[in-house]
């Protein structure tokens, strides 16, 4: 027997009354099958609905041929009368994120003649693949459009032609498709072969806002939120964007000339840094001429800058240079080089001894250690420590 599809009848019906057809057990679920339903099952790119079935939860809606089949947390007996809940918050967010992609995609195919050939609806934002190139820089303008379609709160048209009207209606597809066919149409926007749910005019979309524009395989993929998502959204940029106003003391549409301004403060500031770190680095090499082996703890350094006065160092010491930073606590980057010899024998010791690790070329070895400051002065008796 044939469910009747009452989610087709009226988009915006979130309880019914029913009667259960059949009633199978499937592992730790069941599947139910109701006479009519208002539960919609996923199918094109839109989840399933999901609510209550009496005292049951539905989980999931799915369409068998000509049934749809709900998986529930719980039985219900056949021939059972049942009232059905949907859970209508979600069925609506989901209907505005969907009739939302359909004024998009109708935009860019009729401007770019670019096809959708992907759509995922995603728990935060709706993901669409297009065939072709849509320039990032054409965003605020699309969006724009978009929003003006739902600002004129179009109604939908949603029919299915007879087989002989089909031939004769325009909309968009991937593929030919035989008869029947649902077209969704938004007059004045998109012509759609579509199976999904809908709201009934375009107002109910409430806000588009398309997020980004990227290269994806031979086209773009791009990424959007409608409706409440788009508020919730938009409610979290503003808050973060109230708090970088406050940090920078700025007022909230010139943060982003006030964020330059610090990158660019900062970036003066690492450059003179780096200038005083270096004098800083030639000075403790100077310090160490002609010593022989020489053992030097610096405070704060990366591996990067501990690798950096080591070598300086090497060069005026005339021995082995070990460079070491950090703490008892945390343990110790190091790097030792030499400008003769071969070091890999005695760093393969100190790893033993010190618990490091690391490794490198004959003159040059880097890596870290966990052993206490008074444990590494102890094993490199024979070096001059700085």
């Amino acid at each position: 027997m044939e469910t009747e599809k009452l989610y087709y009848q009226d988009c915006h019906l979130h309880d019914f009354h029913a009667q259960v057809l059949s009633c199978v057990q499937k592992e730790k679920f069941w599947e139910i099958v109701l006479d009519r339903t208002a539960f919609y099952p996923e199918g094109g790119g839109q989840a399933s609905d999901v609510g209550t079935l009496g005292d049951v939860h539905v989980l999931h809606a799915s369409e068998e041929g000509a049934q749809v089949v709900h998986l529930c947390d719980g039985p219900l007996m056949v021939g059972q009368a049942v009232h059905g809940q949907i859970d209508y918050a979600h069925r609506f967010d989901l209907m505005q994120q969907h009739t939302g992609e359909h004024i998009v995609s109708g935009l860019i195919y009729a401007k770019y003649g670019c096809h959708n050939t992907g759509f995922h609806m995603g728990a935060d934002v709706i993901t669409i693949d297009f065939d072709g190139e849509i320039p990032a820089s054409d965003l605020p303008e699309l969006e724009r459009q978009a929003n003006d379609a739902v600002w004129k709160n179009i109604p939908l048209k949603i029919w299915v032609p007879s087989p002989e009207e089909l031939p004769g209606v325009t909309y968009r597809t991937k593929r030919a498709l035989p008869w029947p066919v649902r077209i969704v149409q938004v007059p004045g926007y998109d012509s759609c072969a579509c199976c999904g749910v809908h709201v009934a005019s375009t107002g109910e979309v409430g806000l588009i806002k398309l997020l980004s524009c990227i290269r994806f395989r031979s086209g773009v993929r791009m990424e959007m939120i409608c409706g409440k998502r788009a508020l919730d959204y938009l409610s979290r940029a503003y808050e973060q964007n109230l708090l970088v106003s406050r940090a920078f003391s700025a007022k909230l549409m010139e943060t982003g000339a006030a964020a330059q301004k610090m990158n660019e403060t900062v970036d003066e500031l690492k450059f003179k840094i780096a200038g005083l770190q270096q004098q800083i680095f030639e000075d403790i090499a100077a310090d160490c001429q002609d010593v022989g082996d020489v053992l030097i703890f610096a405070q704060d350094l990366d591996s990067g800058n501990v690798r950096k006065l080591a070598d300086l160092a090497a060069e005026r010491c005339g021995g082995t240079a070990a460079v070491l930073s950090g703490s008892n606590s945390a343990g110790y980057h190091y790097c030792l080089v030499t400008r003769n010899g071969d070091l890999r024998s005695f760093v393969k010791e100190m790893n033993g001894a010190l618990d490091g690790r690391g490794g490198g070329k004959p003159q040059f070895q880097q890596g870290s250690l966990r052993a206490s400051r008074e444990a590494v002065t102890a094993f490199f008796h024979g070096f001059t420590c700085r």
